[in-house]
């Protein structure tokens, strides 16, 4: 037991594919915790007596006593945010949700990317290889640290151990060190793309469920329009409110999602250009130096 102890030292200290890249993993609670954080802002916040004309009423009891709701008359535009109806803290929501998952993802792809820059990173090691200095390799990963630094540092460590056997073949040693460059990679991938797909959905999403607020305020309009006699001017400007609001907060929704995506997903494919360069200068540098 006691000769085991430097190895497993050694192995904690070699960076690991997979294990270098921080970042929400369950991105459900936090559409819980936006949903919360959205509907706690349209009831006291948005909902606050200040911005509406019917005094002693806050966002809560004027939402929950339809009368009052529809006499209250906004007297600013956070007011008139209020009026958009059910579908502004489910829009708030999605929005709050794009938010801090192009948070999380900004943070998740610095740690993936490590200490330095890339590329001055990706040079020193081919000055590494070409001096065929494994060691001295090892030591820029260590410091690089990130999902980068972890791939080559699997592919140093495969790299050292095809150049000491004397089994298999170059051209088996060669296709096992490639292999270990895929699979690294393959294990890096969904870290770096975790909650992506979700931002992605949310480009949709949040368009469509604007468009949906805006056909039940065009609803109320016209409901308001078809009513016998005058037209109720205060149904009608409720119904006009919330289809504008509910329209402006889908747009917003689905622009800054196609954004935030777009920009992550060229940070990554940045990455991953990293680990197929180096990685093929390390195949390289085994095929020309065996």
């Amino acid at each position: 037991m006691e000769a085991q102890k430097p190895n497993s030292a050694k192995g904690s200290a070699t960076l690991k594919p997979g294990n270098n890249v921080r970042g929400v993993k369950n991105a459900f609670l936090v559409i819980i915790a936006c949903f919360v954080v959205a509907v706690c802002l349209f009831l006291f916040v948005f909902g606050h007596p200040s911005h509406f004309d019917a005094e002693g009423y806050d966002g809560a009891s004027m939402w929950f006593a339809g009368e009052e709701f529809a006499k209250a008359h906004p007297i600013d535009l956070i007011g008139t945010v209020f009026k958009g109806g059910i579908i502004v803290p489910i829009l708030q929501t999605l929005f709050l949700t794009v938010i801090v998952l192009s948070v999380e993802r900004a943070i998740a792809l610095k740690s993936a990317k490590g200490t330095g820059s890339i590329a001055k990173f990706v040079t020193e090691v081919k000055k590494c290889l070409a001096k065929n200095d494994i060691a001295a390799a090892q030591e820029l990963c260590k410091k690089q640290k990130g999902s980068v630094a972890a791939v080559v540092s699997a592919a140093l460590n495969r790299y050292d151990e095809m150049d000491r056997n004397t089994v298999l073949s170059k051209e088996q040693k060669i296709a096992t060190l490639q292999k270990e460059v895929e699979e690294a990679t393959a294990i890096e991938m969904p870290s770096l793309q975790q909650n992506l797909p979700i931002v992605a959905t949310l480009t949709t999403l949040g368009t469509l469920v604007g468009l949906l607020g805006t056909v039940l305020g065009m609803i109320k309009s016209f409901q308001a329009l078809s009513a016998s006699g005058a037209p109720d001017s205060t149904e009608l400007s409720t119904g006009i409110s919330e289809a504008l609001v509910n329209t402006a907060f889908g747009i917003a929704t689905g622009a800054f999602a196609v954004i935030s995506y777009n920009f992550y997903t060229n940070k990554i494919d940045n990455l991953t250009y990293a680990i197929d360069e180096i990685g093929f200068s390390i195949v390289q540098s085994f095929a020309a130096t065996h």
